[in-house]
């Protein structure tokens, strides 16, 4: 089944999946159940069964999933075997805070590189990388080929940095810009974070009458 047929709720709570069937292999236990895991993650089994045959048979009736082996097919679907090269445009504060804490090995991608427009900052080093201004993006692009962007920059140059990028052969934006980008999804993907919209989240869940 092509990914595109696959709903975003669905690939939503793969990363899920992927993270505690980790988190068992890692405890040494060898087979789940879509119970089980419903049961820690607060779905149903029904649900978890029906997401997981989006991609193929994982599961064998009276015995559930073997925890590594579902593992490493979530590995594949996710694509975290890749190694897709990615650069970081913006090395301010949360540019360097990414770069640096990161691990961009576990998620299927390496970062290249790392740039920036102000002059000020260009030539210091940030997780062992020398930051590059903006000016040598395209010299970069054609020799290294970086497939996604990691956009720490003023919402204002966002859309702008981005169709440059696009323009460059970058298919995937990782965008902290405080917008959502404009994108052709059939050319590229985007995923926008907000992390503002995750503690205003917060904030609507907490008690009304504190």
């Amino acid at each position: 089944m092509q990914k595109a047929s696959i709903s975003e709720s669905v690939i939503r709570r793969l990363p899920r999946y992927y993270r505690f069937l980790s988190q068992l292999e890692e405890a040494g236990i060898e087979r789940t159940s879509s119970r089980e895991l419903g049961v820690q993650l607060g779905l149903t089994a029904s649900q978890i069964r029906q997401d997981l045959n989006c991609f193929g048979e994982f599961g064998q009736q009276g015995y559930g999933y073997n925890v590594s082996a579902l593992r490493r097919q979530l590995e594949l679907i996710i694509g975290l075997n890749k190694n897709r090269p990615a650069v970081i445009v913006g090395a301010g504060n949360l540019g360097k805070v990414i770069a640096a804490n990161i691990d961009f090995g576990a998620y299927g991608f390496r970062l290249a590189g790392i740039f920036d427009i102000d002059r000020r900052i260009c030539g210091s080093e940030i997780a062992g990388f020398t930051v590059q201004h903006m000016d040598t993006l395209e010299e970069f692009c054609n020799e290294t080929e970086p497939l996604i962007a990691v956009l720490c920059i003023p919402q204002e140059a966002a859309q702008e940095t981005a169709d440059r990028l696009k323009d460059l052969g970058v298919k995937g934006f990782w965008n902290f810009s405080h917008c959502d980008l404009d994108a052709d999804r059939s050319q590229v993907q985007v995923e926008n974070v907000h992390l503002g919209d995750s503690l205003m989240t917060l904030s609507y869940r907490m008690p009304k009458d504190d």
